[in-house]
């Protein structure tokens, strides 16, 4: 039995996600039985090296140009798990594996389980894998009956570390449907850690009290590394990007560390970032909800905090 793992490239280059959604797949091969084997739809960069995270081998169809379309993807990742006996195929839980895990389903008459956190196991006949339920306060173990599955792999799930070496590059050999989408343009955010896959985040809400003072946000940011995040109300009002915001409605993230500055800490907000691995509030309402959620609170001025913190850092990594 194999494993298959669709190994997201966008522009050409893998990400963080695709190196843990095939370190993750060699883990659930090694738990299940049988080879991780990656597959990735358009041009990529070095696809060997995904056997440094576990890869067996690589199927690559280099000259795929059509575009993210649920359909075509999901018409060739099925052919490649026929041809390669897979019985479980892993995604990434992002815009694309959302789109394509219940189809891909359908197409290999198999269950789906999506925001999976742990590698399955096999018990009784069925595949078992845990999941975080109501906004991440608890956690699901559910059972697929059958030995046939899609998982979608939430980011940060696990740390992903080189476990192989370069592996076989083999060209996909399917037949691709017609695209049934025109891409017109594409707006891409470059020079950024997506949000999902962020390890720091810095995040503030409207304790800013406008979009000009994001500048402290901003250098506390650049000075550890982090990627900018920000409330609803923040993204609504046109402060910030949309892209930006985090929690229920918004995206939602589990990163190492999470900053949060001027945020109160509604329940839509904490149900996106409450599985943060540490969470750091400031905030000068010593009633504000979110204090209750934090690892660390610092009931005072962020317009005073901020800077200083940021100065902290800065010495910190002098020293």
């Amino acid at each position: 039995m194999s494993v298959l793992v669709l190994a997201e490239s966008p522009n050409g280059q893998f990400k963080k996600a695709a190196y843990e959604a095939v370190h993750y797949g060699a883990k659930t091969a090694a738990s299940l039985g049988g080879e991780c084997v990656a597959v990735v739809i358009g041009p990529a960069d070095n696809p060997a090296d995904l056997g440094k995270y576990g890869a067996s081998k690589v199927v690559h169809l280099a000259d795929y140009t059509g575009g993210i379309d649920a359909s075509s993807y999901t018409s060739i990742i099925g052919q490649v798990a026929a041809q390669v006996g897979a019985k479980v195929v892993v995604v990434n839980h992002s815009s694309t594996g959302k789109s394509i895990a219940g189809r891909v389903a359908v197409k290999m008459d198999a269950g789906v389980v999506s925001q999976v956190n742990s590698v399955p196991t096999q018990e009784d006949g069925g595949i078992v894998v845990t999941k975080p339920v109501f906004s991440g306060k608890a956690f699901a173990k559910c059972k697929v009956a059958g030995d046939k599955c899609v998982l979608s792999l939430m980011g940060n799930a696990l740390p992903i570390t080189e476990i192989g070496s370069a592996c076989p590059v083999e060209a996909g050999s399917v037949d691709v449907p017609a695209s049934s989408v025109t891409i017109k343009e594409r707006k891409t955010v470059d020079g950024e850690v997506p949000l999902p896959e962020a390890e720091l985040v810095v995040s503030a809400g409207r304790g800013m009290k406008g979009p000009e003072n994001w500048g402290i946000i901003d250098d506390l940011a650049k000075t550890i590394g982090a990627t900018t995040a920000c409330s609803r109300p923040v993204a609504d009002t046109g402060w910030r990007p949309h892209h930006e915001h985090v929690g229920q409605t918004g995206v939602a993230i589990r990163p190492n560390l999470y900053i949060a500055a001027g945020i109160s800490g509604a329940i839509q907000h904490l149900a996106g970032v409450n599985s943060s691995k540490c969470i750091v509030v400031i905030n000068k309402d010593p009633e504000a909800p979110f204090f209750k959620a934090a690892d660390y609170g610092v009931c005072a001025d962020l317009f005073d905090v901020v800077p200083r913190l940021t100065e902290a850092f800065k010495k910190m990594k002098a020293q």
